[in-house]
Parts: C-alpha cells; structure tokens; sequence
C-alpha cells in the first residue's frame, strides 16, 4: 500500500485528499474505521455506514472488557494455584500431626483469609492439637449425624448452613457464619471454613481448588495413622 508522505501544518483537507486517492485505506486498518464518527443525516447509504461502525465499535469494546475480565480470571487463578501449591510443600515438611494441622490452619488464615476454620478429624489421641478449631470424634462419622449425607457424597459443599449443623462445628460463635465451605477430608474426616460474608461461599462457586486443598490434607494426615 503506498505511504503517506507527511509533512509540517498537515491539514483536514491534506488527509481529505490523501483519501480520495487511496480509497481502500480502510480496509488496511479496520481499527480507524471503528473508531471513526460517520456523519447521520447524509442520505440512507451513510446512515447505513454509520450503523454498522457503531455495531463494530460496540462489539469490539464488548471483546475488549470480555478479554479483561479473562485476564482477571487467570491472573486470580495462577495466585490462588501458588497460595495452594505453598499450603501444600508447607505440609510436607512438618514430622508431626499436631505440626500438620496447625500449619494448615495458619496457612488457611493467613493466606487465604478464613474467618473462621474448623478441621474434624475422625481419630482421638495425644497427638492431636488443643485448639478451639480442632474436633476430634474418636467415634467417627457416628458423632456427625447432621452431616451423614454430605459425607457420604463427598463432594464439597458451598453456602448457608442450617443452624443445627452451624452449631455442632462452630458452637458459640455459629451466629457469625453467614456461608459455609465443607470438604471431605478422604476418611479422615472434614474441614469447614465459615465466613461472616454470605456470598464468599455460594453454591455455584468454583470448587477446583478446595478438592485440591482436601487432597493435600487428606495425603498429609495420611502419613499419621491412628495408634
């Protein structure tokens, strides 16, 4: 395509003429011509013109946000993979199961800024922490009747929780849990993350990453099995 030669104190009609004698230029840079503003009271063939440019801007503007909001997505992807991928080398190096379970809470609270944990394990012993987010049930599943069909499902589950269940895992501070996320923990048992926001954990939200965070808890509480 020829060039356009430029030169001091362009001018409309310099740019005007230019046109006229390449009248193809458009189709070389589609982007201006979004871009343009057709004149509307010029005749049908204008008014056509000016309709399609406006179809064209708006879609283009509707990709570009579209393509905003996938870069978004995957840049909060690829943090919540790393947040994960350090819970999980975190619980490969502690000896203990106390060690275990504490860590994993920290890094629940600390990096993923849960309001309120709760980990259930389905096992009594000394080697178990002392903590108000702990619960032990030597008896297993048995002590959880409210939650006999979530564990046998297994899947995670997200939202609000009745108030008999908000009140086995959080006792008294069950009144500051408006969402719930639960996960099975294998047969070692379950963990619950409350959050005083009731729409952080809805039933449609993804839930990728809390089978990933499970699985790491599950293969860590593994390597300490009951005496």
């Amino acid at each position: 395509m020829p060039e356009m030669t430029l030169k001091q104190g362009l001018e409309a009609m310099d740019v005007a003429d230019y046109l006229r004698r390449h009248p193809r230029f458009l189709e070389n840079f589609p982007d201006i011509a979004a871009e343009l503003v057709m004149p509307r009271e010029r005749g049908p063939a204008a008014s056509l013109i000016a309709y399609q440019l406006e179809a064209l801007r708006a879609r283009n503007q509707e990709l570009t946000r579209r393509l905003a909001e996938l870069i978004s997505i995957a840049t909060d992807n690829e943090q919540l993979m790393v947040r994960v991928h350090t819970l999980t080398v975190g619980l490969l190096r502690d000896n203990t199961l106390t060690d275990t379970c504490r860590s994993f809470i920290g890094a629940l609270n600390e990096d993923f800024h849960t309001d309120l944990v709760r980990l259930v394990l389905f096992r009594g012993g000394a080697d178990l922490p002392q903590a108000d987010w702990m619960l032990a049930l030597p008896q297993g599943r048995a002590g959880l009747p409210e939650f006999a069909e979530f564990l046998a499902r297994g899947e995670p589950a997200c939202g609000r929780l009745a108030q008999e269940k908000l009140d086995r895992l959080f006792g008294p501070r069950a009144g500051e849990v408006m969402s719930t996320a639960l996960l099975k923990i294998g047969e070692q048992g379950m963990l619950a993350i409350g959050s005083d926001d009731p729409n952080r954990f809805h039933p449609g939200i993804g839930t990728v990453f809390l089978k990933l965070i499970a699985q790491a808890l599950d293969a860590a509480i593994s390597r300490y099995p009951p005496d």
